[in-house]
């Protein structure tokens, strides 16, 4: 995931860093930017949840992530999560997730492919609608956990057929 972001972000002329466990939150300094990819499963007990068992969580990666956040948001620093990366957000602002969509999500189908692409409508008069300028996008999504309870300051910005969350961002003014 990384590579392929990093190229991305090359093309528009950015230098990306990768920051994985175990550095420290403080290799931050003097980004201009952070993106919080896709993975493991998030610890529940960050949010409050009963933690489940045979999960793949990365409590280092949790760690690192939670302390990039508190680093990065104060300073009006922008973050784009991805997946994982979107639910970490949600977790650091007091929100909380859904520890498996398809026990809440009943009709939500088990996608189990290579590509598992489905349908998101976008909330018009959010940031993300205007940037895309569609009601709708096809987007990959493999995850099970999903935004619950949504973290202080954001919003909505997409949610598949099923009524699952797939795209947040903050209210008002970025």
């Amino acid at each position: 995931m990384f590579w392929f972001a990093a190229l991305g972000l090359r093309l528009f002329g950015a230098r990306p860093r990768r920051i994985t466990p175990p550095m420290e939150a403080s290799e931050l300094k003097g980004l201009d930017g952070l993106l919080i990819g896709g993975g493991d499963d998030i610890g529940a007990e960050i949010y409050g949840g009963m933690p489940v068992p045979d999960v793949r969580i990365d409590p280092l990666r949790d760690k690192l992530e939670l302390s990039a956040l508190e680093i990065a948001l104060p300073k009006g620093i922008p973050v784009l999560g991805i997946c994982r990366g979107a639910q970490m957000l949600n977790v650091a602002l007091g929100g909380t997730l859904n520890q498996d969509i398809y026990e809440v999500y009943k009709q939500a189908p088990r996608m189990r492919t290579v590509l598992p692409r489905k349908r998101v409508d976008l909330e018009k008069g959010t940031r993300l609608h205007e940037l895309i300028g569609l009601d709708c996008i096809t987007v990959n999504s493999l995850h099970h956990q999903s935004v619950d309870k949504l973290g202080r300051g954001l919003q909505v910005s997409g949610s598949d057929e099923h009524g699952i969350i797939q795209a947040i961002e903050a209210r008002g003014e970025a």
